[in-house]
């Protein structure tokens, strides 16, 4: 049986931010991965101020594609942009972008998403928890449009003409970047008598993290993966970021794993290890 893992994200350069070694991971050991990215990150800014140019700002969405395709290259893995529009980061009460992403209709925004679940046929599906990660709308209609195709997907009588019914056994959240995660990398870069940069971070997280770890992946060997991936998106990664500021063995060595908390079915009793833990052909 081949196993096939569908990773759905907002934008490019979420999937290398959230959950990278993993894909990389399955890559590797022969899982047909495939990373379904909502829209083009057409209005994101640019975050690497050596790049941040009046060309390269003309030029963003072209920009945007080349950079996933590299780092789709060095994880290994499959992707596929679902065509919709970047909805950008209004400010409070303003009003989003007609036509993005974010403001569509539920069922405008998902057929593509169901679309593609019928032609790859995923047993797993992975996307974020109701509040995105963090409170951008395309993340957070990334959520809601992820769940709705999880549902719809088996249901001949919806979405009709987007291909034969197939009904992934699995879905999962993200439980990347929680505040456990930041607080072992403070502890332990302290505890090696080193400077951390992660206590600005931890002062801005919540007291504690909401949602549950279920699964927890190891992937150690596949974060400088994730790194080179990351930094692809050159325009969306500053190099002097904090977060490239840990050391590696220290991480390897406090968190060598990516968690997640499986929604669909119920949670586990014990922790799992695998994302395909009772898969079944």
């Amino acid at each position: 049986m081949t196993f096939r893992l569908l990773s759905v994200h907002a934008h490019p350069d979420d999937e290398s931010s959230k959950g990278a070694a993993t894909l990389a991971h399955y890559a590797a050991e022969g899982v047909d991965v495939l990373v379904a990215t909502c829209t083009g990150g057409e209005r994101g800014d640019i975050l690497n101020p050596a790049l941040d140019t009046p060309e390269n700002r003309a030029g963003l969405p072209a920009l945007r594609r080349r950079e996933m395709a590299a780092a789709a290259e060095i994880l290994g893995v499959r992707q596929h942009f679902l065509g919709m529009t970047d909805s950008g980061l209004p400010a409070d009460g303003s009003p989003l972008p007609e036509g993005s992403f974010a403001a569509l209709p539920l069922s405008e925004a998902a057929e593509p998403l169901v679309a593609l679940i019928r032609e790859f046929r995923p047993q797993v599906v992975i996307t974020y928890d109701e509040t995105g990660g963090y409170p951008h709308p395309d993340h957070i209609r990334t959520h809601e449009v992820t769940l709705e195709a999880f549902k719809a997907a088996a249901d001949p009588a919806r979405y009709p003409g987007t291909g034969d019914p197939w009904q992934p056994q699995k879905l999962y959240y993200q439980a990347t970047l929680s505040r456990a995660w930041f607080q072992a990398l403070h502890d332990a870069t302290l505890a090696a008598g080193l400077e951390s940069a992660m206590a600005e971070v931890l002062s801005e997280l919540p007291a504690e993290d909401k949602l549950k770890v279920t699964t927890r992946i190891r992937c150690e060997q596949y974060f400088a993966t994730r790194d080179r991936a990351l930094l692809a998106h050159q325009t969306q990664v500053d190099p002097a970021h904090p977060f490239f500021a840990h050391s590696r063995e220290i991480e390897r060595e406090a968190w060598p794993y990516e968690d997640y908390h499986l929604a669909h079915p119920t949670a586990p009793t014990t922790e799992e290890t695998d994302l395909f833990t009772g898969v079944t052909p």
